[in-house]
């Protein structure tokens, strides 16, 4: 069947559900803030692998909600994502490739995010299974154990990406594995969620978020990569 993807779903996807903010002390409650949405336009980018299998990695239906905090505090904020990845493959190896594609977010505080550019890793590792291991990449000390479930706190100047995937399931021994990609046999793979929540705490700042997209196509002769950032969006 053409089209193996996978939808994260909060409690069955990620390791832990996230946190929720608990305020509490006596006196009148701060003034009341709406929730603002912002619709997002996505994007997708293509590139020709190796043997001339075409590679098109697309994000698709995106947008954000972002509600201040309920203290009224400016260090706060809880944002709702929602987005569809795709990889899409044509050409020689469309049909028995491996893919593996892993979405996530880039957050920054008081920091350009902008400049993160899409295309190939060139030489510089950017994948689902080992992002975060090459010190010259964009993702560069993110450990893969990291995810949106865990919330994020951050500093003026800082930066960070977390990867939206946590899929447990048994390996070959029957041991508890965790991957942080959907894998499928090509000619498509993707995955979507709606509503996935994350908070955003410590940054008193102007604060700045951006979907991405890790790709990895193997064959039994090469590797691909490719990463499709989303538009940046502000989080007040």
């Amino acid at each position: 069947m053409y089209g193996k993807g996978i939808r994260a779903r909060r409690g069955r996807i990620f390791g832990a559900a996230l946190a929720a903010a608990v305020v509490s002390g006596l006196g009148a409650p701060g003034p009341a803030h709406a929730d603002t949405f912002i619709p997002l336009p996505g994007g997708s980018i293509t590139r020709q692998l190796a043997d001339g299998t075409t590679l098109t990695v697309r994000i698709t239906g995106e947008s954000a909600k972002i509600s201040p905090s309920m203290g009224d505090t400016p260090v706060h904020r809880t944002v709702w994502t929602t987005a569809v990845a795709s990889v899409d493959l044509d050409g020689p190896s469309a049909s028995n490739a491996t893919v593996k594609v892993s979405p996530g977010y880039v957050v920054g505080c008081q920091v350009d995010i902008s400049g993160l550019n899409n295309g190939t890793s060139g030489g510089v590792t950017i994948t689902p299974s080992q992002i975060g291991s090459n010190p010259n990449n964009p993702f560069a000390g993110i450990s893969p154990t990291q995810s949106l479930s865990e919330g994020i706190t951050l500093g003026p100047g800082q930066a960070t990406a977390r990867l939206l995937l946590d899929i447990e399931k048994p390996d070959d021994y029957g041991q508890e594995s965790h991957k942080r990609y959907n894998k499928a046999t090509g000619p498509h793979a993707s995955v979507s969620w709606t509503d996935e929540e994350f908070e955003v705490n410590g940054c008193g700042g102007y604060a700045q978020a951006r979907s991405f997209v890790a790709a990895e196509v193997d064959t039994t002769t090469f590797i691909g990569n490719l990463v499709l950032f989303g538009e940046p969006f502000s989080m007040g």
